[in-house]
Parts: structure tokens; C-alpha cells; sequence
């Protein structure tokens, strides 16, 4: 499917970005809208809980944006969508704050524990990682869908999951999926797992393959 097509191939869907001052709002509402949904910036209850689908940004430091997050009731609204399999999004530090807590210069906050597991520095000769990297994306990725496997996305970050923990032993329930990138240490890039979807990098930033990221994950909704 060509980029052109994108924002033909379904129904236009309702996006909250939310809006807890901690994110590039304006360029993830820019990249939704140009694949087709409709997009509102805000972090007003009632919208939040009714849209289609949430994403959550996040720029900055850990602890800092779990503090924004909660002094808006980001946390709430999204532990209650999420209860009602309604779809969230994080991207980069609105993907670190899903985690159970956060280390950086020593200090440990407490994240969402969506997942279990601990974002920290990440090991490499540079840091930041700043710049396009590709991503090993899991078996049957829905996220990942119709990209190649050597597509770069644009990743800005310092701290990173380098192990995933989350065990699923219900034979019922479908494991996660979860996409690993590696500067200097492999760390886990992106992950699927119900309602709950997330990128450390920047699909807002990655050209054609994040407006095709964007438009897999409206496909969801």
C-alpha cells in the first residue's frame, strides 16, 4: 500500500493526543491527521475516555512525567480504558511510564505497571541514542504490518527495558508481542499486548514507515 493511500483505507477514527505537558502533542496530532484520523489535543476527561483511541507521549524525564501524568488523571483514564480494553498508545517516555518503575541518576519512580519491569540508562559508547535505527519486529506483528524489515525509525532516548519480564502462563491469552532494537545493549523498541500498544521511538518523526506504523495501529481501533 502506497503512503498515499493510507488515510482512504478506513472510516476516519477519533484520537485524543493527551495533553499533560510532556510530549510533542502538536507533531503526533500533525501525523495522525495525515494518515486520516481526527485528532483532538486535550486532556479533558470525558474526551479522553470517549475517543477511539489515546495516545499518551512523553518527553523528558521519567519521574517528571509520571508527576504530570497523574496531577492531569492520565494515570486513571488510562488504567480505565485499558480495564475496558480500549486502546492507548505510548510513545517513547508515554511508553517508559507503562512500566512498573523508572531509574534515572539514581532516582526510582513508580511508572503505570502496565508491564512489570524497570526503564534504565542504557549501556553504550554514545548516549543519547539519537538518530534512525531499524527494529526486529516480532513474529505476526500487526504494528509492524506491510514494512520491511530494514525500515529505521527516529529514536531520542538515554533509558531504555532491556529485559522483558512479563510472563503469560493462561494458555488462553496471547502473549505479547514485543519488537527489540540494540544500541550498544538490545532494548525492547515496541510492544503489542491487547489494547495496549508502544514505541520508544518516534513514529511521528520516522517519515513514511511511522505514517504507516500510525495507520496500522488506527486500523485497530
Amino acid at each position: 500500500m502506497e503512503l498515499s493511500d493510507l488515510t482512504n483505507s478506513t472510516t476516519a477514527k477519533n484520537v485524543v493526543v493527551f495533553d499533560y505537558g510532556f510530549g510533542n502533542v502538536r507533531s503526533a496530532e500533525r501525523a495522525l491527521a495525515h494518515v486520516g484520523a481526527r485528532v483532538e489535543i486535550t486532556r479533558d476527561y470525558d474526551k479522553a475516555m470517549a475517543a477511539d483511541g489515546l495516545l499518551v507521549p512523553g518527553v523528558g524525564a521519567f519521574a517528571a512525567c509520571m508527576k504530570g501524568l497523574r496531577e492531569a488523571r492520565g494515570d486513571w483514564i488510562v488504567g480505565r480504558r485499558l480495564s475496558g480494553g480500549r486502546p492507548v498508545m505510548g510513545i517513547c517516555v508515554g511508553m517508559q511510564i507503562l512500566f512498573g518503575r523508572g531509574i534515572e541518576h539514581g532516582v526510582e519512580a513508580e511508572g503505570l505497571d502496565e508491564w512489570p519491569g524497570t526503564v534504565e540508562p542504557l549501556r553504550a559508547p554514545v548516549v543519547p541514542h539519537m538518530g534512525w535505527n531499524t527494529v526486529k519486529a516480532p513474529e505476526g506483528s500487526q504494528l509492524f504490518a506491510g514494512l520491511d524489515e530494514d525500515e529505521r525509525y527516529y529514536f531520542v532516548h538515554s533509558y531504555a527495558v532491556r529485559t522483558w519480564e512479563l510472563e503469560v502462563t493462561n494458555p488462553h491469552m496471547p502473549s505479547p508481542k514485543v519488537g527489540w532494537a540494540t544500541h550498544g545493549e538490545p532494548f525492547v523498541a515496541a510492544v503489542e499486548n491487547g489494547p495496549l500498544w508502544a514505541t520508544q521511538f518516534h513514529p511521528e518523526k520516522s517519515g513514511d514507515a511511522g505514517a504507516r506504523l500510525l495507520r496500522n495501529w488506527l486500523d485497530t481501533l
